[in-house]
């Protein structure tokens, strides 16, 4: 590796800041709680202030570039031979992590993902928890699985829940009494990970499918609750929240008519917070109901609990709306 240089408790979070900007990658030897001390004190040197959006994700990448620099050595057995490093294995092999020299940043979100994987995400709409895989979005903003759970739901047979990610609503349909529900992603990840879901709640009438959008057929109900931000997503959990080309918006939108039985209604969970931040109008979004044959039926909305923070995303979290959109053809 190029620019590789050993590093230790000596180091100055100054110094590796630094470093690291200069793209030297840093191999921590020494204390692992040192090592995250040391991150900390990195993060405080690269704040995420900028009163533009696009400068602000620019600056985040770059953040993230810079910390992901201090490296710590992941051997055979998946474990990291350092003083008070907390046991990793069950966490990497959980993640599909390989030996070798890995971010510091990425061995934390492991072990940080495998304790919600083992604890789960309270969710109050099902009385349970839903236990997330490294990768795949937690439910911890609970707006948009709310709004799925009191929208009014009558004479639906079939229902099919689009980009379920962990099952969640796919979960709430069939808690709400629809008989069929057929949920899709295109993530493996996210497959396995819904899956194991549903069998946990004892709902193995649920079928999780791999899909792009929608699995074949019609179904009196249609739900997705796709990325509320258009963009390029830059780590996994980013294909969470940006929707490049807002593809995965106008897909759904697009191949929703072809997919409804007569009668039958999609409903479009999303955020104002694109509109918040000037990368989407309102009108933009009733261009595409229009365009995909498709009238507004009825709306739910929700405002989220306020948020705090001075970058453009908090501030405009601050004023956010989560909607549910019923959509008829």
């Amino acid at each position: 590796m190029e620019h590789l240089i050993e590093v230790g408790a000596g180091l100055r979070a100054a110094e590796a800041v630094r470093l690291a900007s200069q793209g030297a990658s840093l191999l921590w030897r020494d204390d692992f709680a040192a090592a995250r001390r040391l991150l900390a004190a990195m993060r405080k040197r690269l704040p995420d202030r900028t009163a533009d959006f696009y400068r602000y994700r620019q600056s985040r990448r770059n953040r993230a570039r810079v910390l992901g620099k201090l490296l710590v050595e992941v051997g055979a057995d998946l474990r990291i031979d350092l003083p008070r490093a907390p046991e990793t294995r069950a966490a990497i092999q959980a993640a599909g992590g390989r030996p070798g020299l890995v971010p510091l940043t990425t061995v934390l979100g492991m072990l940080s993902a495998h304790q919600w994987r083992l604890t789960g995400v309270p969710v109050e709409a099902l009385g349970a928890r839903i236990h997330p895989h490294y990768g795949v979005f937690p439910p911890t903003r609970q707006e948009y699985v709310s709004l799925v759970a009191r929208a009014p739901l009558a004479r639906v047979r079939t229902a099919f829940d689009i980009g379920t990610g962990t099952g969640v609503l796919a979960a709430v349909l069939a808690r709400r009494g629809v008989p069929a529900v057929v949920a899709t992603d295109v993530s493996p990840a996210a497959v396995t990970c819904a899956r194991e879901n549903l069998a946990r709640l004892g709902l193995d009438r649920v079928r999780v499918l791999p899909a792009e959008l929608f699995p074949p057929g019609r179904a009196d109900l249609l739900v997705c609750n796709p990325p509320w931000l258009p963009g390029a997503a830059h780590s996994p959990l980013d294909a969470a929240v940006f929707d490049p080309g807002s593809r995965m918006l106008s897909g759904f939108l697009a191949g929703a008519a072809a997919h409804l039985t007569d009668g039958g209604e999609a409903w479009l969970v999303l955020s104002d917070l694109a509109e918040l931040l000037g990368l989407r109008t309102r009108a933009d979004l009733a261009a595409h109901f229009t365009a995909a044959g498709l009238t507004v039926a009825g709306r739910l909305d929700i405002r989220p609990a306020p948020r705090t923070g001075t970058d453009p995303l908090s501030r405009a979290r601050s004023r956010e709306v989560v909607s549910l959109w019923r959509l008829r053809r």
